[in-house]
């Protein structure tokens, strides 16, 4: 369409103007516009470049929304996994009383030591995930066992001790739960090379799993348990010191000790 009668601008003078639609896949996206600022007669030629321009255009728009919507659906997709990693740990707190509340406690320490530790914020997805799910291995584990309140036999350790192979043989076949993985599989582990699974020493133990580790054991030693009492600070403290270099990392160690103390002077 075209018009000789657009207002004039003082310091542009804009007398011819054109337009097409912009479509694609037969879904009208808008309009193109053309002004001119001196007179033109479009001929075929410039009508089809005009159209082309547009087609363009509105595939470009088209191909943003298509993104927009993709990112929507990708972080809409996340949370709903991420609610159902979070139901699964509650499942798994409520079957063992003893640990009511110890993972969303343990998550919250071990993500904060995570990022105090260097690792990156997209990291920090994993390690959360891994945190959730660190004991999802003993689902496999059977009742008797796992709720047994005096000590178990040495036939009865020996199937407790399974249950970060049983994790790993759960989680493995989720893709998006692959890079969680080294806390479910590898918290066990211990510095001097002594835990298990697999017996790893030192470095050879992922970073995640060293720092799991120290949140794990200071939440469970500060929390009551049908057999004991919680630990005061003063001697979880002492407890993580003395395993420094034995059953933990000794920088891990330092640095959550330094973070426990600047909490305390904080607040």
């Amino acid at each position: 369409m075209e018009s000789e009668n657009c207002p004039r601008d003082p310091l542009k003078r804009r007398v011819i103007f054109s337009g097409t639609p912009r479509s694609c896949k037969s879904i009208i996206r808008g309009v193109l516009e053309v002004f001119h600022r001196s007179p033109l007669i479009p001929d075929r030629e410039w009508l089809g470049f005009l159209e082309t321009l547009a087609g363009q255009a509105a595939i470009a728009i088209e191909s943003a929304a298509l993104f927009g919507d993709l990112q929507r659906s990708n972080i809409e997709l996340m949370l709903a996994y991420d609610t159902t990693l979070e139901g699964w740990s509650r499942a798994l707190d409520l079957r063992d009383k003893e640990t009511e509340g110890h993972t969303q406690r343990v998550v919250e320490v071990a993500v904060h030591l995570a990022r105090e530790m260097g690792i990156s914020e997209s990291e920090l997805v994993h390690v959360r995930r891994g945190a959730l799910l660190h004991d999802i291995g003993k689902m496999g584990i059977p009742d008797a066992i796992l709720l047994k309140p005096g000590a178990l036999t040495d036939t009865e350790w020996e199937i407790m001790r399974r249950h970060p192979t049983y994790a790993l043989d759960l989680l493995s076949p989720i893709a998006y739960l692959r890079p969680a993985l080294d806390i479910p599989y590898g918290h066990h582990e211990k510095w001097d090379g002594t835990g298990y699974p697999r017996g790893l020493k030192g470095a050879e133990i992922p970073l995640a799993a060293r720092i799991f580790a120290v949140a794990d054991v200071w939440d469970a030693l500060r929390s009551d348990r049908p057999y004991r009492a919680a630990w005061s600070e003063e001697k979880v403290r002492e407890y993580l010191r003395s395993e420094a270099g034995k059953h933990f990392d000794p920088q891990v160690v330092e640095r959550f000790l330094s973070l426990i103390s600047e909490q305390g002077h904080a607040s």
